[in-house]
Order: structure tokens, then C-alpha cells, then sequence
């Protein structure tokens, strides 16, 4: 019984350690958000922001507008708005993956995405998709962590020269 009484003393001492350390989990969700659907903006765990796929509506209407430049820069202004909220900027974004439903709007995309970086872009994929909620031509999603290329320096190892044959 008292072997027993100890055994459990322990573990519940190790979940409750466990539980502690374990990484708080925050859910942002932009004020006036147009969108009522059943998912949040984005979820901060630690340092890393996972922020939901977001598509270009015009704040004010609602809509998709008929401009596909104006479209781009909705999209990536609802991205910075959304690292703001957790503290963060454009250049913490370590990776993104945008959806669009036409390829052939790939440069105008671009004209409009490198002008949200100060300095190195994130890992990117670029996704022929098909058609998008709300006719929509672009949706992005993508991951953040805090300081971004310098918190990543601090946590990995220079890598080592290559040596050539």
C-alpha cells in the first residue's frame, strides 16, 4: 500500500513537472475579423506561429477585389497584421506556402510579395491550386518563429565548409 501511495506521489509529481514545462498555446484571431469559420488566425506555441491560410478579401466589403495586385497586397497586409499580434514581423516567417489558382499570376504575385522583406525571404512554395474559396486567385499560410534567422543561429550550429573533390 505504502509502495503504492509512493508510486503515485511520483507520477503525478511528473505530470505536473511535465505539464509546466510544456509550451503555452495561444490563439490569435484579428479584431473585425469578416470570416466566421472554425479556425483561428493563427496558434503561437512557444516562439512558432502557425498562421492559417489567408486570402485577399477587402477589408471594408468582404470581397475578393477585381484587382489581382490589390488582392496580393491584402493578402500579405492580414499576414503582417497577424505576426503583430504575436510580436512578430514579415522577416520571422521561416516558411510559406502560397495557393494560387492561376500560375500564370506568378510575377504579379511576386511584384508585390519581395516589397514585404527587409532582408532574406522565407522558404516558399508556390501552388497551382485550382480554384479558391470565394474565387479567390491567392491564399498563404505560413510559419514564423520569433527572431527568426537569429533565433535559428542560436539554436543550430554553423554549418561546416564543404570541402570540394
Amino acid at each position: 500500500m505504502c509502495k503504492s501511495l509512493v508510486s503515485l506521489a511520483l507520477i503525478l509529481c511528473c505530470a505536473v513537472s511535465a505539464a509546466a514545462q510544456a509550451p503555452k498555446k495561444r490563439h490569435i484571431n484579428l479584431p473585425n475579423r469578416n470570416v466566421n469559420a472554425p479556425f483561428s488566425d493563427a496558434v503561437l506555441v512557444g516562439d512558432t506561429l502557425y498562421i492559417a491560410g489567408r486570402i485577399g478579401l477587402d477589408p471594408k466589403s468582404g470581397k475578393v477585389p477585381a484587382d489581382v495586385t490589390q488582392e496580393a497586397t491584402n493578402v500579405l497586409d492580414g499576414f503582417k497584421a497577424v505576426l503583430a499580434q504575436a510580436g512578430m514581423t514579415m522577416d520571422d516567417l521561416v516558411t510559406v506556402q502560397v495557393f494560387c489558382s492561376d500560375v500564370a499570376l506568378f510575377d504579379k504575385w511576386n511584384a508585390v510579395y519581395k516589397n514585404y522583406f527587409k532582408k532574406d525571404f522565407p522558404a516558399r512554395a508556390f501552388i497551382g491550386s485550382g480554384k479558391l474559396l470565394f474565387d479567390a486567385h491567392f491564399e498563404m499560410q505560413g510559419t514564423a518563429v520569433k527572431g527568426g534567422e537569429a533565433a535559428l543561429k542560436k539554436k543550430l550550429p554553423e554549418p561546416e565548409a564543404q570541402h570540394g573533390n
